[in-house]
């Protein structure tokens, strides 16, 4: 079993002392690719370009996203060695969202934020949808005693996530390239433009709804937040729907721990395992250490 990783310091942190303000570099990316792609996919619309975005959407945010930035490089479920783990790393920046660095960031000051007794609106996923989804494109929260977060030395002091984190954005324009040389403009507007704008606003309403109350049976006691379970996402969520497990065991590389929970992240993380790639994978801590858990009929 592997312990969960703790990154945050905030014990002198007021969960909800902050303002929500708006991040423009953020806003110009996100919402500069949303409209591009909005304006330019159908005039450069071909069967091929759909297939290359339908093919490339899936497997970057199944390989780079959630195996890689998610289970391995942010809850540290599983071990590969280290040029497979940049690899893992660099297709989940081409993603689109951020650096290594900057998920970090956004994920584990959601995280820590969502487990306080209180949470401020734009980490719990409390509003409307349309206004959460505004705020997670454009928005930041500044805190106004904000938590320190300590990213390991392994990953910090590591020139290759040192420089993907200065130059994430520009990577598109080397993928964007190549595409273009295959394909022609139809390949750069889906496989880049639509692809980005999907992966972006599609993780975002995952974890909106993911947050929101739903089917799950497990309680973390204390935390303000409790995630839900959405049925029949599994496939197309690479497992991530099953977000109210995650929440009670962030330390277990399979994250559809239930009989009909199909979870394909995990299945590719096995398959690692088989072919001798991927080791020391998380499991469920045992019962006897699961005081912070209470279990719901549901």
């Amino acid at each position: 079993m592997m312990a969960p990783v703790h990154r945050i310091k905030g014990e002198s942190t007021d969960f909800l002392s902050g303002k929500i303000v708006f991040d423009y570099p953020k806003a110009f990316w996100n919402m500069g690719i949303v409209l591009l792609a909005i304006c330019l996919a159908p005039l450069f619309y071909s069967t091929e370009a759909l297939v290359l975005f339908l093919t490339t959407t899936y497997l970057s945010l199944l390989i780079g996203h959630s195996v890689g930035m998610h289970r391995m490089m942010i809850h540290k479920t599983f071990n590969v060695p280290k040029w497979l783990e940049r690899f893992l790393i660099y297709v989940g920046v081409l993603v689109g969202m951020s650096g290594p660095f900057g998920i970090i960031k956004i994920h584990d000051v959601r995280d820590w934020a969502q487990r306080q007794n209180k949470c401020h609106d734009f980490f719990s996923h409390k509003s409307d949808y349309l206004q959460d989804i505004f705020w997670q494109l454009t928005c930041k929260f500044e805190f106004d005693n904000p938590p320190k977060i300590r990213i390991e030395s392994e990953l910090w002091n590591d020139w290759f996530y040192q420089f993907l984190e200065k130059t994430w954005r520009f990577h598109q324009l080397a993928l964007g390239t190549i595409f273009y040389l295959i394909g022609g403009p139809e390949f750069v507007v889906w496989g880049i433009l639509v692809r980005v704008a999907v992966s972006v606003i599609g993780h975002w309403t995952i974890t909106y709804f993911c947050h929101n109350p739903g089917p799950g049976k497990w309680f973390v006691k204390g935390a303000a937040v409790q995630a839900s379970n959405i049925p029949g996402l599994g496939l197309i969520t690479y497992g991530e729907c099953w977000h109210n497990n995650h929440h009670a065991f962030p330390e277990s590389a399979r994250i559809g721990l239930e009989k009909g929970q199909p979870d394909p992240a995990y299945w590719f993380i096995a398959m690692m395992a088989k072919l001798g790639l991927a080791k020391n994978l998380g499991r469920p801590r045992p019962k006897s250490n699961r005081e912070d858990l209470k279990k719901q009929q549901i």
